[in-house]
């Protein structure tokens, strides 16, 4: 007797062996019993891929066919002592795998027999594929990601005449990414959709205000790459707009959109936004200061570079507008 297993003073081994099968069928596996000239002496509960009604004398070829029956031949090869065990998969069609697990367990009398348990893997190792496939996926994504957050640390330190003010910045900029990547993350990497992300990359700035930033047009579904970039490009106007003073003095809303073109034969998104400047800010000789740092960089060019758009970003008449355009298989999936 196994050392773990345990049963009743009195029982004998046979009359229990009585509840072994149905709860091995119950369990969902197969049971072929061949004896030491590997003669069939019982076959229970074979997958549907095999099963079949009547079978006068059962063989490995006429159960499995040649292609498996060939392999378990190898298998089953010098297993003559108790206790050798061996197993191998078998793919039916293009998802069903099973497992054979092959022993040889001496009975009291009858000498060596082979035991062979069949077993479903097709969804364990269908999860498996999807583990694999989302590892990689995970793998391409942060490499992605660790690309965006060097270009972002060069670009800042390039852009900051402190220690101070270089963290400041970073810190601002790495915020946004993790915020758009939670939309992504939470949409299982669809993407995230572009209400949200202007909402998302907005309201920290705005947290008493939030009726000053209006959005509209096409709540479209932006691809993980386009939603990363165009929230940090948000995150930069935001951050602008309130750092400048603007739209808590002039109490002017935004307005943000997003709009469907067809531009030049192809379906293209024009994101706009829309900020009206303070009046006194507006005759300011050192406007064009606000666009002489990196947050410009983002906007002209490191964003549209990777939409495979184009931007273009003025400031004038007491106006800041922000236009991007890009393709829509860019955007949206």
């Amino acid at each position: 007797m196994h050392p773990l297993t345990w049963q009743q003073a009195g029982q004998s081994d046979g009359k229990l062996r009585e509840f072994f099968m149905p709860a091995l069928v119950d369990l969902g596996a197969s049971i072929i019993i061949q004896d030491p000239r590997r003669e069939y002496l019982l076959v229970t509960n074979l997958p549907d891929a095999w099963a079949v009604e009547q079978f006068a004398s059962p063989s490995d070829v006429s159960l499995f066919g040649e292609d498996v029956a060939a392999k378990l031949s190898l298998l089953k090869q010098g297993m003559t002592e108790p206790g050798h065990k061996g197993h191998i998969e078998v793919t039916v069609g293009s998802d069903q795998v099973y497992e054979f697990r092959v022993q040889a367990v001496e009975f009291e009398r009858g000498g060596v027999h082979l035991v062979t348990t069949i077993i479903d893997r097709s969804e364990e190792r269908h999860r498996e594929r999807l583990l694999r496939a989302l590892l990689r996926e995970v793998s391409h994504r942060s490499k992605n990601l660790l690309a965006i957050i060097q270009s972002i640390a060069l670009q800042t330190a390039r852009y900051s005449g402190s220690l101070e003010l270089f963290l400041n910045k970073f810190r601002g900029r790495l915020y946004s990414l993790s915020q758009s990547q939670d939309l992504i993350t939470d949409s299982s990497w669809r993407g995230a959709y572009f209400f949200e992300l202007v909402q998302q990359q907005t309201e920290k700035y705005l947290p008493d205000n939030k009726h000053l930033i209006r959005v509209g047009g096409d709540n479209v579904l932006l691809t993980p790459n386009a939603s990363l970039h165009l929230g940090l490009a948000l995150h930069e106007l935001i951050v602008n707009a309130v750092s400048h003073g603007s739209i808590l003095r002039s109490r002017q809303a935004i307005s943000v959109s997003c709009t469907r073109l067809h531009l030049e034969g192809h379906d293209s998104l024009e994101v706009a936004w829309d900020e009206v400047l303070d009046p006194a800010h507006a005759s300011d000789p050192g406007e064009d200061a606000l666009k002489a740092h990196f947050g410009s960089t983002v906007l002209e060019r490191v964003v549209p570079a990777s939409v495979n758009g184009k931007a273009t970003y003025a400031i004038s008449s007491g106006r800041i507008s922000y236009r991007l355009v890009f393709p829509l298989e860019s955007a949206a999936e």
